[in-house]
């Protein structure tokens, strides 16, 4: 690759494993990175040429680091969090920014985005009026189980499922932990329905629905939010998508005025009905830009790179070409999850880099590491996420059996640390 930003300075905000990739990349464009998070062994920071522990939520800190820095640029990771703080610093020192304010009020507070999806037509999840005082009028009217989560973080941080009344309050105690702007929502938690996420890119003002696809979530671990298990492209429901649902969605990121950047909505289908749950603007932890890499050859990572460098996403991303149905490919990403414990032994992906359905291998955890017990029921308990393409859904079919049956994860005591994969034949109708 040509080293075309050799010896630009871009600050990143946010250090952790997915982060770590678009350092990688930045790197390969000649960028210098300056990596700050309030964690000084975030794995982001092993790649970067400069570090800073500055915490990615303190802004006069970053905006100071910026200046002392002369940084030519800023871009946040993978971390919803951190929006916010994105939008602040460019603001301050002048520099492009995908976000503008109306975006981030939207974006980074699920309480907005959900009234703000219900103005188009777009349907949330039916909600429990709740506030932090728990008046019993209000706590009379719920009907169990719900979900209580905070309105500005996500990967299952904060998130508690609450079968009975006198667990409510631990919930909320948790929610507004979690929570910056120390707000929460009660939800009707949505148990056997069918999860799926929609991921749109923009360009100059172009909006492409990229992909639609159906996402598997594990029932091992009761009480906690149901973590991912992978997905499958395209979703089973995409022509009800299209016709339902999407265009409102474009008309609503239009509105706002989405102009550049990638976008995730989270949402669950049941009865032919879609109720939109989660979204994010920014790179995504499940990277489906990887899979998109493969089949239509740009990377959205210099895509992001270069904008927050030049306020242009460049000529060589032509979301014309994109068709969210895959250009008749089919793919998948399989996430391994671990119980608790300390990581003895991985087998299963010696031979990966010659299997040619593979895309990427996206590691979090090695043999030594240890899943703590608050990591379980949000993305911290996640080992690694596969990527599969294939040109057909057989094909498909067979791959992610093969790995879900031959990776194997041991703790020190030679006990199974893998959470149970997802029905394959289920997910494709086979």
């Amino acid at each position: 690759m040509a080293k075309e930003f050799e010896g630009k300075k871009l600050l990143i905000l946010g250090g952790n494993p997915e982060t770590g990739a678009l350092v990688r990349v930045a790197n390969e464009m000649g960028v210098k990175c300056i990596v700050a998070s309030g964690r000084h062994a975030d794995d982001a920071k092993k790649y970067c040429w400069k570090v800073s522990d500055i915490d990615g939520l303190d802004v006069p800190g970053l905006i100071a680091l910026a200046r002392e820095e002369r940084v030519d640029g800023v871009l946040v990771g993978v971390a919803d969090i951190l929006v916010p703080s994105y939008r602040k610093v460019c603001e301050a020192l002048g520099l492009p920014c995908y976000a503008t304010q109306r975006i981030v009020d939207v974006f980074s507070y699920k309480d907005v985005f959900k009234a703000t999806c219900e103005s188009y037509g777009i349907h949330g999840i039916p909600e429990f009026y709740l506030d932090a005082e728990l008046k019993s009028s209000d706590v009379a009217k719920i009907k169990y189980p719900v979900m209580v989560k905070p309105v500005d973080n996500g990967g299952g941080v904060g998130m508690t499922v609450v079968y009975k009344e006198s667990d409510l309050k631990a919930a909320v105690d948790k929610a507004l932990t979690a929570s910056l702007a120390k707000r929460f929502i009660v939800e009707r938690y949505m148990d056997g329905v069918e999860d799926m996420g929609m991921y749109y890119t923009f360009k100059d003002g172009y909006c492409s629905a990229s992909c639609v696809y159906d996402r598997y979530t594990t029932d091992e671990q009761p009480g906690m939010s149901r973590v991912c298990l992978g997905g499958t492209y395209p979703s089973k429901h995409m022509n009800d998508y299209m016709k339902r649902m999407h265009f409102n969605a474009v008309r609503m990121f239009k509105e706002i005025g989405i102009r550049d950047g990638v976008l995730m909505l989270s949402g669950f289908y049941e009865n032919g009905e879609f109720y939109v749950y989660d979204t994010g603007f920014r790179l995504q932890g499940e990277a489906p830009h990887l899979l998109l890499k493969k089949i239509y050859g740009y990377d959205q990572r210099e895509m992001l790179v270069r904008f927050a460098l030049t306020g242009s996403e460049g000529d060589k991303v032509d979301l014309y070409r994109e068709d969210p149905y895959m250009n008749g490919k089919w793919a998948a990403t399989v996430w391994f999850l671990l119980k608790r414990g300390r990581i003895a032994k991985v087998e299963g992906f010696e031979n990966i880099a010659d299997d040619q359905r593979v895309v990427d291998n996206v590691v979090r955890l090695v043999e030594g590491d240890e899943v703590l017990p608050e990591w379980i029921g949000n993305e911290k308990q996640v080992l690694s996420r596969l990527y599969l393409v294939c040109d057909n859904k057989d094909e498909l079919a067979s791959a992610i059996q093969e790995y879900q049956g031959k990776v194997k994860v041991y703790d020190e005591n030679g006990d199974n640390m893998l959470l149970k994969g997802f029905d394959v034949r289920s997910a494709l109708w086979l």
